[in-house]
Parts: C-alpha cells; structure tokens; sequence
C-alpha cells in the first residue's frame, strides 16, 4: 500500500514537473485564478459578508455601516474577478504551450525508440495512453483538478477556522464527508482497470478508422470482402468494451451511491438537527450564527467533496503520466556509440546470427562476408530470405543476438548512430511518400533557396521522376496526396518510387543501400535507375538487394540468401556456371522477360 502511494505521489510530482517545464504559468496562474474565485464565493460572499450583513440588521446596525460593507464586497468582487478574467487568459495561452511542447517531445521520443517497438503490442499500449495525454486533453485536466484541490485547501482552513469559532464539535459531523476520499480513490482504481482492459480494444476500433480512410488501402477495401472483416473487428472492439462497461458499471453504481449518501445526505441532516437544538432547545446560538453555519457547513461539504473529486481525477490522470514517464524513460536496446562515423572502406558480417523478437525461426543464421572498397554488392533470394534483415542490422535498427558486425574493421556498436546512418543513403521497399510537397519529399526539409531547388531538381531527374513532376501543375512544389490541398496529386506506384529513390541522389553519401528499389518499377524503368544509380554511385560502395536480378549483372559480388544463410556468392559469370540457385532464379526471370519482348531491360 505504501509502495502505491509513494508511486501515486511520484507520478503526480511528474506531471507537476513537466507541465512546468512546458508552460509554468499554467499551474501558478491555475492556481491563482481558483483561489481568487472558491475564496471569494465560498468564504468571502457567502461567509464573511453574510455574517456581517445579518449582524447589521439584527444588531441595529446603520444604513451607513451597510454602505461601507458593501462597497468593501464589492471592490473584493471585483478584484477576483479581475484576477479570474487574467488567469483565464494566460491558462488559454499557457494551455496551447503545454500542448506544443507535451506533442513535441512525444514526437521526438517516439522517432528515436527502437524499431522492434513497433513491432510489440505491449508498446504500443503504452504509446496509446501515453498520447491520451494530449490527445484527450487529460493533461488540461490535471492541472484543472491540481488547481481546485490547492484552492479548495485555502477555503477549506478558513472555513474550519469559521466554524471551530462557533462551534467545535461540528467538525465531527465533517469526518463522515472525509469518508468520500477513500471511497472515490477505491472508485478510481476500478476506474482505472476498466479504461486499462479498454486500451486494447480501442485501437483496434482505432486501428480500423484509421485504416478506411487512407488511401492507400482503399482500392484493397472496395474490391475485396476485406471491408466486412474489418467492420467485424471495429463491432468486436466496440462489444468488448461495452462488456467491460457492463463488467465495471454496477460496481462503479454502488460506489456513488454510497457516496451520495455519505457527503450529502449525512452532513446536511445533521448539522440542521445540531444547529436547531443549540438555536430552539440551549438558545446558546445567535441567528446570524446559525443562517451562517448552515450555509458554510454546505461549503466546506462542497469543498472536501471537490477536494475528493480532485484527488480521484489526480490518480486517474497519475497513471496517463506514470504512462508518459515510462514512454520517456524507455531505453533503447540499440545503445548509441561516440565514435563519428569516418568514410566507409569496408563492412564485414562475421557469424551473425538473429532472431526478430517474438518469432521462432531466426532471420540471418551465421552469416558472414566482408566488403571492400568501392565494390558493388548484389544480395539476392526469395521473398523472406532474410536480405532486409541484413539492411535492418546494418543501420543498427536492431542488433545482432550473436556475432559481429564491423565498419572499418571497428565494431559497428562503438558507432554514434546518426554519424553513421549519415554515410549511407538508403531505399526502402516499402518506400513512402508523404503528404508534402515533392521537393520537400526529396529534399527532407522546406525548399527555400535555389540551390534547393536545383538539387531537388537533379535528384528527380537521377530518379526518373522528374518527366512526370514536370507535368504538374506546380511542379516540384506541387503538393503529394490530396490529404490537405484539393490541388494535390497522387502518383501510381512506379512514380513514388522514384520521388522516393530521389531523396538518396539528393543527399551526399559513401554507400548506397538499395533494397528492392525498383519494386514497383517495369522492367524498362528499373534499368534507366539502375543507369542513374551506377552514374550517381561511382567510386562509392553499393548494396543491391533484391529478388529480380536486374542489379546482379551489374555488381562486382553477389551473395545468394536462402533460409537466412548465405548459400551461393561469387560473381554473375561464376554463379551461373555453378548451375545452382541463382542460376535457376535468372534463367527464369530472363524467360519471363524475354516472352515479355523486354530482354533488352535485363
């Protein structure tokens, strides 16, 4: 018990922590701002006031002394009001920092965590409730609740203070109110399991909304009976948590119940019956006393029932940060190096062997070769022979489970991750293109400047995409998708391949990894880019990978993958005369061609 508490305060001192960091004015102006207005409403108008205007009248005070006291009201009225209108203000300006910097370091966090992340559920669950932060406001509402709890405390002394004054012994009557904390922080933590048991579900009904609306699963949804698979699932995600509801709901019912009954049935029967016995019966009590017992009686209930809703808000919104803190805290499994990364003369594989977490089989089964210079590597097999996973280690996106990797004979891990990824220019098969514009496609960055453009320029004509973005309407600057701009484009496989192939001629580098580069490319564009590619990679290392054997004719070394080993290597001429499986794989593909009248391509 006093582990979780400890683990609630520490959560709650994060998220006080970093809110401040991200905005500080958003919990001190918060709390200024609710303690000028419950201070004034629950102490000064219905309290202070009160009290001095009966004592007036049923004193026989004067006209003059009711003037005064209410020109003091008013001018503390307006005062709090003044401090409500401009603590308003700056926690509106201060929330939409929060917002800012809470999303930027979510962003920035979540483009540096391992890729094997993205590959683990358990993560991704994290990762969710961890955005719910921002996305459901829960981060708007902590500091709404850690502002309440702070400005109820400040009414709450100084109404005791009143009533001790009148009468100790009704404090008694407020213990029975205090109940309501425990109750609601049981009520919190069943709260909390059911929106816990809840994350999975919703992304999957997520998962399915998001999926509808892009475009590039909308021909797959129109054509297929894959749309009636989905809407099953979304219909699943939503029955699960509908059961959940029902699960948690009359547990949740009793709670509140019992509640009400406690903090606002119990306090109000019997302060009335105390205070009338001490009125009518001892006639010890004065009627200004009594009209204004009752009603800071009513207060401090109200203010130890928000108290308690606030500290039931805090837990919940505790545990999204406890989320976040663990989200930021998570330390990749790829451990960065100091060493900058210095021009590339040689990679060597040497018995490398790994498994991709969660799977049984292992992907690359002691694998070892080296490459020198300014060679031109092929690496080929089927589909899953485990080529990609060799690109994978390579950029350190994972680490081998055995063996080594070494980059100028040093071992890859000494590395800074980034200076290395910097020397080699890379093309993925499940290339994306984003909804920019094609030259900050290429470019990675706004195009600001002419020398910009005409590297952006160079780059789509290295591709082969600039004949077709010419034809745009604004041309390089024309916007990709219409996700944002009705005026944008979108380009069929082949042409995104190359927007995306060009982003590595627009950018220096020692070695070009090209994995399935020309995927969505006909035979004909795939040889103009290979063209481009040993013009724009001379004197500089080259890794082709790919499973059509375009690229192997070209090369200096190719290495067959099969089952994750390396079975065959040597060059073009020597693996066809072995007669074994590359040259079955190319005898194949050239008759597949050659039927196609398109030899000349290969």
């Amino acid at each position: 018990m006093k582990k979780e508490r400890f683990s609630l305060f520490k959560d709650i001192f994060f998220a006080l922590k970093i809110l401040m960091q991200s905005s500080p004015m958003f919990i001190i102006g918060g709390i200024l701002t609710m303690t000028a207005f419950f201070f004034f409403r629950n102490y000064i108008q219905e309290v202070l006031f009160l009290k001095k205007l009966l004592e007036i009248i049923t004193g026989g005070g004067t006209f003059r002394q009711f003037v005064i006291l209410l020109l003091i009201f008013c001018v503390a009225g307006l005062l709090a009001k003044a401090v409500d209108c401009i603590g308003d203000y700056f926690s509106h300006v201060c929330s939409r920092k929060v917002y800012k910097k809470l999303n930027e370091r979510i962003l920035k966090k979540a483009s540096e965590v391992d890729v094997e992340c993205y590959e683990n559920p358990e993560f991704y669950d994290k990762y969710q409730r961890a955005t719910e932060i921002i996305t459901n406001g829960i981060y708007f509402n902590f500091q709404y609740h850690i502002c309440s709890m702070v400005s109820g405390i400040v009414s709450g002394v100084f109404l005791v203070i009143y009533i001790s004054s009148v009468d100790p012994r009704l404090l008694l009557i407020l213990l029975s109110v205090i109940a309501i904390i425990a109750i609601k922080g049981i009520k919190a933590k069943i709260e909390y399991n059911k929106d816990k048991e809840m994350t999975v579900h919703k992304r999957h009904k997520a998962y399915v909304q998001r999926v509808v609306f892009l475009r590039d699963y909308s021909k797959d949804m129109r054509t297929s009976g894959i749309y009636n698979v989905m809407n099953k699932r979304f219909n699943e995600a939503i029955d699960a948590n509908r059961k959940l509801i029902k699960k948690y709901g009359k547990g949740l019912a009793a709670f509140e119940i019992t509640a009400g009954i406690v903090a606002e049935a119990f306090p109000i029967i019997a302060t009335y019956a105390y205070g009338a016995y001490r009125f009518i019966v001892k006639k010890n009590l004065k009627i200004a006393d009594f009209s204004v017992l009752m009603t800071a009686i009513g207060n401090i209930r109200n203010v130890i029932v928000s108290i308690s809703t606030d500290i039931t808000e805090l837990q919940k919104n505790a545990v999204y940060f406890r989320n976040l803190r663990d989200f930021f805290n998570y330390e990749n499994h790829t451990v960065n190096g100091t060493r900058e990364a210095d021009e590339i003369k040689s990679i060597e594989f040497k018995n490398v062997s790994f498994t991709y977490p969660g799977a049984e089989k292992p992907s690359l089964k002691n694998v070892s070769f080296e490459i020198k210079g300014n060679e031109t590597v092929a690496i080929v097999g089927k589909n899953g022979a485990g080529k990609s996973t060799f690109v994978k280690l390579l950029l350190r996106f994972y680490d081998p489970n055995e063996g080594e990797i070494f980059y100028n004979g040093i071992n890859i891990k000494e590395y800074d991750i980034v200076s290395l990824r910097e020397r080699i220019g890379t093309v993925f098969q499940d290339y994306k293109v984003f909804a920019l514009t094609v030259n900050e496609n290429v470019l990675c960055r706004e195009c600001e400047t002419e020398e910009d453009r005409i590297l952006s320029e160079k780059a789509l004509k290295a591709s082969g995409a600039y004949a077709k973005i010419r034809t745009l309407p604004q041309g390089a600057e024309t916007q990709l998708t219409r996700e944002f701009d009705k005026n944008g484009t979108g380009l069929s496989g082949g042409e995104a391949q190359k927007v995306a192939a060009a982003r590595m001629f627009a950018h220096s580098f020692d070695m070009a990894v090209l994995d399935e580069p020309s995927s969505a490319l006909d035979p004909i564009a795939e040889y103009k880019m290979y063209e481009s590619l040993i013009e724009a990679t001379k004197d500089k290392m080259v890794i082709y990978i790919s499973h059509r054997l375009s690229s192997a004719v070209l090369s200096d070394k190719v290495f067959v993958f099969d089952n994750g080993e390396i079975v065959e290597n040597g060059t073009h001429n020597e693996l066809m005369t072995q007669n074994g499986i590359y040259a079955n794989m190319f005898t194949l593909q050239a008759s597949n061609y050659k039927d196609s009248g398109e030899e000349e391509a290969i």
